[in-house]
């Protein structure tokens, strides 16, 4: 029995099976055969991934300077609701940008972006896919939006419902289009320069994200705030031409074999993940309506962003480690039996070693973050919140990733979204329970973040 027979045994037909990476002819296989997994000490390993995450992590500081800025505006004052949206938009970036790098990272390593047609087929097909999937989340997030602020408060707007969904749909598929040609970049270049895609990708596909996505946020947002009473029918023209850039975009993909059958089937996870990041985002939006605890925007992309950047970065090697040593539904003998959060830290394999030095540069990484923000005189908090989160997200990971992989699914599609939705989710509820407790002990700092 061939490897390509035993691939497509036992799974139902639309799943998405890992072998659109395996080779599928037997001059690929004979080439996987020589290719070796990328070998890299510790040392050689935290380098790499020292400087994009120190740039994505100046990057979500940067986000939140400016969400704390933006929420003083008539826009975000008036309509607190978009407060809702910041999360999902964020999680973009996990859902898409940081998938697509994934996706991308493990083609470089398997040796599927050695030919250039094959190289610019995945590129193409995989940036209309994008397009379309950040179309839909965005107009998705929009009514999530609308349902979690109308739920407590009991009043609906269709104004702002509409404006709602115009910044929602064009914020996502401007960030979207910009920061998945910075994407390409960076893998060709890491392919290039011969450094392994898998460590400096995802965190470099988070150095401006936030940064970008909330700007354009907030540039839209208050554009459409400024026309709601004389020009009420932009916000809808806005929409409805974005949205009617979708078809074009799902054509595009649907003619590259790369993208096709994620058109059709890789919409579990970004549309889940988009759900549980609203979450998060009603959790920040009723923390900042109160005024003794506004100063927690500032803190929010920093919190989620840093867990969601290492997340990321270990279930990307996780994944191209699995492709290189295991077929899909067979799991390595260390990885069998029940989890533990033991199995992700103690040890002396590849991802054992990758845990370890990613959990270590949780602290030094959040103090320079946190005294850089202390230089900006925009608050302070704990180191508690993001340790916790970071070490969470990496046992999820490893139990995630493996999970997905004896199931059938492809974990550069699957893992990232959830984990970085989850990153959001853990990281805003435990900021805000970190600054209730703070009010409560008497750090009655009201002004923290103005």
């Amino acid at each position: 029995m061939t490897k390509q027979t035993h691939l497509n045994l036992g799974y139902p037909e639309g799943e998405y099976i890992l072998n659109y990476f395996l080779v599928n002819s037997s001059f690929n296989r004979q080439q996987q055969a020589t290719r070796n997994m990328p070998k890299e000490s510790p040392l050689a390993m935290a380098l790499q991934i020292l400087v994009p995450f120190l740039l994505a992590g100046f990057g979500t500081v940067s986000a939140g300077v400016v969400l704390d800025i933006v929420q003083h505006w008539e826009a975000f004052k008036n309509i607190t609701e978009i407060f809702i949206l910041v999360p999902a938009l964020l999680g973009l970036k996990g859902n898409l940008e940081m998938t697509l790098a994934s996706r991308l990272s493990t083609a470089v390593n398997v040796g599927k972006m050695d030919s250039p047609i094959e190289k610019w087929n995945l590129i193409i097909g995989n940036l209309a896919l994008k397009q379309v999937q950040a179309t839909v989340i965005g107009f998705l997030a929009a009514v999530a939006a609308v349902v979690l602020g109308w739920i407590p408060e009991g009043k609906f707007q269709i104004s702002h419902a509409v404006l709602l969904c115009s910044s929602s749909v064009a914020t996502a598929f401007i960030a979207s289009l910009l920061q998945g040609f910075i994407m390409v970049g960076v893998i060709v270049g890491s392919k290039k320069t011969g450094i392994n895609p898998d460590n400096v990708a995802t965190p470099i596909a988070a150095s401006f994200g936030d940064l970008i996505t909330l700007a354009i946020l907030a540039w839209i947002s208050q554009g459409l705030y400024n026309c709601l009473d004389s020009h009420p029918y932009v916000s809808s023209l806005v929409c409805a031409f974005f949205m009617c850039l979708t078809p074009l975009w799902m054509v595009i993909s649907s003619k590259h074999p790369a993208s096709r059958q994620l058109l059709y089937s890789g919409w579990e996870p970004v549309i889940t993940a988009m759900f549980i990041s609203s979450i998060g985002g009603l959790i920040l939006d009723k923390t900042v309506s109160d005024p003794n605890l506004a100063g927690i925007v500032v803190y929010t992309p920093v919190i989620n962003g840093i867990g969601g950047n290492l997340v990321a970065i270990q279930s990307s090697r996780i994944s191209t480690y699995l492709h290189f040593h295991s077929t899909p539904g067979e799991v390595p003998d260390e990885a069998k039996g029940c989890y533990y959060p033991c199995r992700t830290f103690c040890g002396t394999g590849a991802n054992h070693r990758s845990a370890q030095v990613l959990l270590l540069l949780v602290i030094p990484g959040h103090l320079i973050f946190l005294y850089t923000i202390d230089l900006m005189e925009r608050g302070h908090t704990s180191l508690t919140p993001v340790f916790m989160v970071v070490f969470l997200l990496l046992c999820i990971a490893d139990w995630m990733v493996h999970s997905m992989w004896k199931s059938g699914k492809d974990p550069d599609s699957f893992s990232i979204p959830y984990l970085t939705a989850l990153g959001d989710l853990l990281g805003t509820a435990l900021l805000a329970l970190s600054f209730h407790f703070l009010w409560v002990i008497g750090d009655q700092d009201s002004d923290v973040g103005d």
